[in-house]
């Protein structure tokens, strides 16, 4: 899982595998270790509809909700945006890049621009 922050907007990204387990089990999570303190990235399926997020001490803990990971995990669909919050939410199926790059993407969604 790979987030991005930019100003008030948070981008989550999700491999093939991430996408199966947060739709079987409803809870991804991830950290990254500081000097002396731990940030976690969660995404949490909820029964509210949207994406919400809320930022817990040190984590931030996407909701999403069941019906929004049923077409993730089912369906082409890449991904889903809400805008209303004073923080802009997209979460998306991470695709294979088109360049090269160093990192392990055997997981990743094909690229729908590699398509002839």
């Amino acid at each position: 899982m790979k987030i991005r922050i930019k100003g008030n907007s948070i981008r989550y990204r999700l491999i093939q595998s991430e996408v199966t387990k947060l739709f079987a089990t409803g809870h991804l999570e991830e950290y990254t270790e500081f000097a002396g303190k731990t940030f976690g990235y969660l995404v949490i399926v909820g029964d509210e509809e949207g994406l919400t997020a809320n930022f817990n001490g040190n984590d931030i803990v996407l909701k999403i909700s069941r019906k929004m990971i049923e077409e993730l995990h089912h369906t082409d669909r890449v991904g889903f945006e809400d805008k209303t919050g004073p923080v802009s939410l997209l979460i998306e199926k991470d695709f294979v890049c088109l360049d090269n790059v160093d990192e392990d993407q055997s997981d990743n969604y094909p690229n729908p621009a590699l398509k002839c």
